[in-house]
């Protein structure tokens, strides 16, 4: 069982519901209020790292965090070219730009990322190879 891969993903899961967009009239949305369906794979990814973790397994464990850093990198993205393409009626370059700053990123974002973090740095255990001296049977 590794006690850091079952911490990271248990600081993943919590960063998925706290605030990552803040919108000004509707208030903070989380992973599910983003999109439902890499939520889904978010938490998916979550589960195979909990499972990962009880079975001892350092590289699924790892992958796991690689994925999660893929998946937040993929979601920012998505967060900002959605709110850049929502304003894209307004003619002006300028007002686009505005209206599109009005779409605040909140510190949830850096809790999922210190969780795949965690996850990332898993290793391991070293074996030794104990190995008698001369002369000894």
């Amino acid at each position: 069982m590794k006690i850091q891969g079952i911490v990271g993903a248990a600081i993943m899961a919590l960063g998925g519901m706290c605030p990552l967009v803040h919108l000004p009239i509707i208030g903070n949305w989380n992973y599910f209020d983003l999109d439902v369906s890499i939520a889904s794979i978010f938490y998916l990814v979550v589960v195979i790292a909990f499972v990962a973790s009880f079975l001892g397994k350092s590289k699924l464990i790892r992958i796991c965090g690689w994925i999660g850093v893929v998946l937040v990198l993929v979601t920012l993205a998505g967060v900002y070219f959605k709110s850049h393409d929502a304003f894209s009626f307004i003619q002006f370059k300028k007002a686009i730009n505005f209206a599109a700053g009005v779409v605040k990123y909140k510190w949830g974002w850096f809790v999922i990322l210190a969780g795949a973090l965690a996850l990332i740095t898993v290793r391991n255990p070293k074996v030794t190879v104990l190995s008698k001296g001369p002369g000894s049977i």
